[in-house]
């Protein structure tokens, strides 16, 4: 499920900023190469685990240097799959997507501020 009009999707900003922001905020990097970043924050619910996902792309340098420009992508959310994986289809309940959104919100307003 893509959340879209969040005001997060297309900023970009400094890796050392977003490293910043999303660790604040209980934003796990997981997945990385030198030129992609995800990002999850994970929301329990009724005994379901479901992950809000964000994507960077690297637009200049390399991730790891704190001067890259990262681009960030339309955030989306899936139900954890065991033992690993997402189900983006499986239908997310309205207080899970409530959450996602307030934690993108205070996202954007960090994003905004600096």
């Amino acid at each position: 499920m893509v959340i879209k009009d969040t005001g997060v999707g297309t900023k970009e900003v400094f890796f050392a900023d977003l490293e910043h922001y999303m660790s604040d905020l209980g934003f796990d990097r997981g997945a990385w190469d030198y030129k992609h970043a995800t990002y999850d924050y994970k929301i329990q619910d009724k005994g379901n685990v479901y992950y809000l996902r964000l994507e960077a792309n690297v637009t200049e340098g390399k991730l790891e240097d704190s001067h890259a420009v990262l681009k960030l992508e339309d955030p989306y959310m899936g139900k954890h799959l065991f033992p690993h994986g997402l189900d983006y289809d499986y239908p997310i309940p309205d207080s899970v997507i409530k959450s996602a959104k307030l934690k993108l919100q205070m996202l954007n307003e960090k994003l905004s501020s600096h």
